[in-house]
């Protein structure tokens, strides 16, 4: 097979057809207007879970609020994830504090330039390893994403699983192979802009492809099936109530500390059932009475079913705002106690600012 794909390579010269293609269409884009690995790095992520269109703003307010790597290590962990609210998947913002961290105290503040070496700092993976090490250093080392599995799989008709590392590794060696080893920095770069404009998980352009006299896919009719699809995951359903407590001014907030979901970020109390209680029968639930027996409680709001939907699970929350004139042992031992107009000053998952963004909340919580 792969000498069937060289024969291939040789016959259309891809990587010039490529870098033609690109010099045409290449987007203009913040990061690539410099060659500071730090930069680099910092897109990298926030590009690994998010479109470019939304993660340019985000790009500008991150390096703006940490210009170099020794501010984002100096930074506190809730400040880095502040910054970061919006974005999602945060596990990316605290996997970047920690190597930046790491990244001073090992190497001096300086990134790595070898792509095994960035491969060794936590929240590297082979993509974002092999962007810095060709965009910051001009390593011939490919940067892999869906774009380039995608590009690759319809080209050379190549039926490897880009979701096991066997399937992985056969990408790699191909994409090794076609790489220009002169400017593998255009090269990773042409590939990524070619996924995301012209050959698109949906309709792609074919018909104004310079690559359409010899795709596979295109030729075999075969566009929908490749690259080889992972296996569907069914989310599952959690049921969230949160607690929105007024007492005089203040409100109680705590940071999730479980290996779960929103790791590090803040919430409301949290009661998670495995239905969403109605209002007539949430004063029953254990967790209520070990939180506010003793409060003289009585409930200001209650709000109606909301979804929020994640990789892997579907969220459907509901907001009970509560009045209380006794703080209990319970609210004064597990949360933190802040001015409800304070909230967002903290970084609390998506769900939570919608709610807080809302009318109701206005209305009945916010005091600021």
């Amino acid at each position: 097979m792969l000498k069937l794909f060289s024969l291939i390579v040789d016959l259309m010269d891809f990587k010039n057809i490529l870098l033609a293609w690109y010099r045409e269409n290449r987007r203009e884009l913040p990061w690539r207007e410099t060659s500071n690995p730090y930069f680099i790095w910092i897109s990298e992520i926030i590009l690994q879970q998010t479109r470019v269109v939304q993660g340019i703003g985000y790009y500008y307010r991150f390096v703006e609020s940490f210009p170099t790597i020794d501010a984002l290590a100096r930074a506190d962990e809730d400040e880095v994830l502040k910054v970061w609210q919006g974005l999602g998947y945060y596990t990316r913002a605290r996997n970047l504090h920690a190597a930046a961290k790491l990244i001073v105290e090992k190497y001096g503040g300086v990134i790595p330039e070898s792509y095994e070496e960035l491969l060794k700092i936590k929240g590297i993976g082979p993509y974002s390893a092999g962007a810095i090490a060709s965009f910051a250093f001009k390593r011939p080392v490919p940067a892999i994403d869906g774009n380039v599995y995608r590009i690759i799989a319809r080209v050379f008709g190549l039926f490897a699983s880009p979701y096991t590392a066997k399937g992985k590794g056969e990408f790699f060696s191909l994409v090794s192979d076609l790489m220009d080893k002169k400017s593998p920095d255009s090269f990773n770069q042409a590939l990524l802009d070619f996924g995301a404009l012209q050959c698109v998980p949906q309709s792609p352009k074919c018909p104004i492809c310079p690559f359409v006299s010899y795709c596979y896919a295109y030729r075999n009719n075969m566009i929908a099936s490749l690259p080889v699809k992972a296996k569907k995951i069914v989310p599952k359903n959690r049921y969230f109530t949160y607690l929105l407590i007024r007492f005089n001014e203040y409100t109680f907030i705590s940071k999730r500390k479980l290996n779960d979901i929103w790791h590090s970020l803040y919430e409301f109390p949290l009661i998670e059932t495995d239905k969403l209680p109605l209002p007539e029968d949430i004063v029953n639930i254990k967790e209520w009475n070990q939180l506010l027996e003793g409060s003289n409680a009585s409930i200001v709001y209650f709000s109606s079913p909301v979804k929020h939907q994640l990789s892997h699970q579907t969220i459907l929350s509901q907001y009970v705002i509560v009045d209380i004139s006794e703080v209990t042992e319970k609210l004064k031992n597990s949360y933190k106690c802040v001015k409800r107009g304070s909230v967002s000053n903290y970084s609390t998952p998506k769900l939570i600012d919608n709610f807080l963004a809302a009318e109701p909340a206005a209305k009945y919580f916010r005091n600021d």
